[in-house]
Formats: C-alpha cells, structure tokens, sequence
C-alpha cells in the first residue's frame, strides 16, 4: 500500500486538540507545504481546533504569510511551545495581543525532549536554570493568559536541574529530501539534519503519526542504506510538496548543492572583499581577539557572524573549528536568509548530539549579541516590550561555553564613525542598553560566576568583563570621554579596572592585520 498522500489529506490527520510538532530553521527543514494544508483546511472547516504547536528553531523568513504565519487563524491554535518565533510577524503579532499560551524554551532542550519521550525517559538539563525559564523566575511562561506551570526544579544529588514535561506528540510533520516508496526519507539536498530522527521515533513511541514533506518519491533500492536519516517504519506518510517555496533549503534559497555539501567551492581568504568599518566590524574584530588556536566555536545570528567575515579578512578562518547547532562542522558559516548553514562544511550530525556536545561544556568560545545588559552581568536578549522572540539555541550555548564574548552597539540607535584610529561619536542615541535591571534573564550573570565562566561584553565605546558579580569596565575606546560617552549613557556605575586600558587602535582603522599574531600570543594562555 502506497503511503503517498496528498498535502491535503495530511492535513486531515490533525484533529482537535492535538499536539503537532514540526521541524524548521527558517524555512529550511520546514515542511511548509504540510502547515499550508492544515491552514486551508481549517479556514473550510474550522478544524482542527485548540491544537498545541511545537517546534524548536527560529521559523519563518521575517515575511508575512510564510512559517508559523500559516497557523495563526482565530482558534486554530491554543498553546504554543517553541525555541523561537520571532521570524514568523503574524505569529508574532498573536502573542503580542496574548492570543495564545505561550512557553518559550531554549531549541536544545526541545531537541533533547524529544529523544527523552521517544525512550521513555524523564528530561532532566540544567540548561534554563536562573534564567526566564526557571519557574522560580517566569517558567517560560511568555502571555499573561499562560497560567500553568509545567516545568519544576528538582534537586538531584545535592545540584538543581529543571525538568521538562515528557509530552504526548500526536501529530509529527518532518521534512527530507527524498523518500523512497516503502517510506525510508533521505535529507540529501537539505542543508542540516536537524532533529528529524528524533522527532519521528518520539511521535511513533507517543502513538501518533509521522508524516514527511519530500521534494520526490524515489523507487525502493534508491537511496543508499547509509544515507536514510528516517527508516520507513517510523514513517506513515509521505507527501510530496506542490509549490517550490514550500520546500526551501533556507530563508533565501531553494536549493544550492554548496550549501548541502555537495560540491566545494575555493575560498580565496587573500581575495575577501574588506566589509564596512562600522560598529559591527568593530565589535567583531576585538571579539575575534579571544580566539585561541584550536578553538571549537559557536557564532551567534546578526553582528556575530561579522567575526568570520573579520577572521576571513584577516587570513584566520583556519585557527579554529566552527560549528552550528543545527549540527554542521568545519566550512565557513553562512550568513543573512542562509544563516544556520554553511559552505564547504566537513560534517552533518543531529542537531540533538550536537547540543550535547555545547551542553558539556564543548564549546571553547561562542560570540553572540547584546540586548539589554544590567549591572549584573545579565543579559537580555528574549523580551522587549510586548515582543518575546525567544531564546533560540541563545540559552544553551551562553550557559555551557567556557569563554562567552556579547558584542553590539553601546546604545540604542547611538552613531559613530572612525577617525585616525579614533572612535568619533556623532549621536549618543536614543537611549541605554546598559540599564540597572533586565527586562528579563535570558543569560545569567550569577549562573556564570557560579560556573566559572569567562564572560566580556564588547561596545564599540568599551568593553566590560563579569567580576565578582559585578559588571567592570576593563577597557575603553580611543578618542572616547569615560563620563560624557560612557558612564552617563547607563542607568548604573559600573565597577572600572584600577588598570583600565585602551582598546587596541587598530581594530578602529581601515586596515588592521593584527589578528593573526594576538592569536599566536593567545595560544600561551591555552599551555595556562
């Protein structure tokens, strides 16, 4: 019997109340084509209704209409549990006007769930502890309307862990590239493997019903034993996807054999186009200092990313060994509406493992942004107002790497350009990112004295480090005044280093090179 169905008749699958969990980043991994069917079918018949939805990366593509957006007619949804939702507006925008309940959980945790539900298991993690997750603090809990508090703190041989409720998954929309006609689902073209393996044996273990969007339906024997990431018998249906936007490799790009490995393009490190000398660039490079020869890395979405671009340009993308927590290795990160893939990557492994890998403490050095930071050391970057984007993979990677660098503009909106190896502000900017409390903990300064983490918060005007519970001002910008561009642009006197030094000059310039020997210098601190 043929498990060949319509994206239609998939959407029939879902029936009042359940719980459907899909898989995304973006639009890559998203099987969109399922989710528009469920949306036309409920806008015919009004069902299914009071469904929970549950996915764990960011979805969407920041456009109207696309990812989550296909979800948000009145009464589809009841709850939502995801790692991030802030690429999908209309969806935003529901949240916003407390339409929902809402719990926002860190994209690891809901990855490793999964395998705990598959096998049975309780989900124990100490990834969430002292931040909004806590339910000491918020329990995730994101709408006022969301009331139940379904996430504990439970003392385990002397040390607090949160735990997770062990779902019941009724409904399971995956996506590959290709499945053959007994159901065995290759991800050939995709760009990651994400957590489809995990997600499949999860929903069949809970009784529910796995249902994979596929690009084609291949004959049985074609796809390599090796290269099936989902075996036929934890899936019951394949649809194959009708419009070619339903089933892109990321945000911005159908499908590009680099990005799936499949061809390796020549990079030209002495030939990279030099970017614009501008607070991004500048926060990068003197994140980029903290490199280490050898290091394993993690760089966050949006000005993080711009320390590739930096190492690049430097002639350093060699010294360290980046990764994704969607679970490539090696390669040059992509960025923009392709961010979570990248070029010439070594190696794909399952978002869950490589969650494991951060969460041990595997991850030498991770940049990631500035939202709001407090006296502290905390750091927002999960709620602004109404808005709540979510944590992401934001939680996982901040509470478990060994040396953590935040990087962003000193001020909201403040401007600045370079001069003679000077930083010139133009504009102080409408007001402070460095305030005297969070709006809410999405990184915890206490967690991270506790854990012995390094921490720096990198400015374009100065750089600050976490010291014994304090925020500290180690280093100020050349040409910048520490009260007038500093210290009255915060809502609280930071502890200064009695040998508080000037940024290196150099990273203000046009032409810097100095990456290359202060990572050479660096690689004594490792021998420490």
């Amino acid at each position: 019997m043929s498990k060949v169905i319509s994206y239609r008749e998939a959407a029939n699958l879902v029936n009042d109340g359940d719980l459907l969990a899909t898989l995304t980043f973006g639009l890559g991994g998203l099987p969109e084509q399922l989710l528009v069917g469920v949306e036309e079918r409920y806008q015919e018949e009004q069902h299914p209704k009071d469904i929970t939805f549950m996915w764990s990366c960011g979805i969407g593509n920041n456009q109207y209409g696309r990812g989550a957006d296909h979800m948000t007619a009145p009464g589809l949804v009841k709850r939502l549990i995801a790692g991030h939702v802030g690429s999908s507006p209309g969806m935003v925008e529901k949240i916003v006007n407390n339409e929902y309940e809402t719990y926002l959980w860190p994209q690891g945790v809901i990855t490793q769930l999964y395998r705990a539900i598959a096998g049975r298991k309780p989900m124990l993690t100490k990834v969430g502890l002292k931040t909004f997750v806590d339910p000491r603090l918020e329990g995730s809990r994101s709408t006022t309307i969301t009331k139940e508090d379904i996430i504990k703190v439970v003392e385990l041989d002397g040390e607090e862990w949160l735990q997770y409720p062990n779902l019941k998954i009724d409904v399971a929309f995956i996506r590959g590239s290709y499945a053959d006609e007994n159901g065995n689902v290759s991800v050939k073209d995709e760009t990651c493997k994400l957590e489809q393996l995990e997600l499949a044996m999860a929903t069949k273990n809970s009784g529910g019903i796995v249902v994979a969007q596929v690009k084609d339906v291949v004959q049985n024997g074609t796809i390599h034993p090796k290269d099936v990431q989902i075996p036929f018998g934890l899936v019951d249906y394949v649809v194959v996807a009708e419009e070619e936007k339903y089933h892109q490799q990321t945000m911005g790009t159908y499908y590009n054999p680099r990005l799936s490995g499949d061809i390796k393009v020549p990079i030209k490190t002495d030939s990279v186009k030099p970017a614009k000398l501008d607070v991004r660039k500048i926060t990068a490079r003197r994140a980029a200092m903290q490199l280490r020869p050898g290091d394993t890395i993690n760089l966050g979405f949006g000005s993080p990313d711009m320390v590739a671009q930096v190492a690049s340009e430097e002639g350093v993308a060699d010294r360290y060994h980046a990764t994704l927590e969607m679970g490539l290795w090696g390669g040059i990160p992509a960025v923009g509406l392709d961010f979570g893939s990248a070029l010439n990557h070594e190696a794909s492994i399952p978002m869950a493992n490589q969650f494991d890998f951060y969460d041990g403490n595997g991850l030498d050095l991770t940049v990631l942004g500035i939202g709001e930071i407090d006296q502290y050391g905390n750091n927002n970057v999960t709620k602004f107002g109404p808005k709540v984007p979510g944590p992401g993979g934001f939680i996982n990677i901040s509470q478990n790497t060994k040396r953590i660098v935040f990087i962003g503009s000193f001020t909201v909106g403040g401007k600045s350009h370079c001069e003679d190896g000077k930083l010139v502000i133009d504009d102080q900017g409408k007001g402070p990112k460095f305030i005297k409390n969070v709006e809410q903990v999405s990184f915890s300064g206490e967690y991270a004295m506790e854990s012995g983490q390094e921490v720096l918060y990198v400015t374009e005007r100065g750089v600050f480090d976490l010291y014994q519970g304090q925020l500290r001002l180690i280093e100020i910008a050349p040409g910048v005044d520490l009260q007038k561009d500093i210290l009255d642009q915060m809502e609280f006197t930071p502890l200064i280093a009695e040998d508080l030094k000037e940024m290196d000059s150099g990273i203000f310039s046009e032409k810097w090179g100095g990456l290359a020997a202060i990572i050479d210098e660096n690689a004594k601190l490792n021998e420490q």
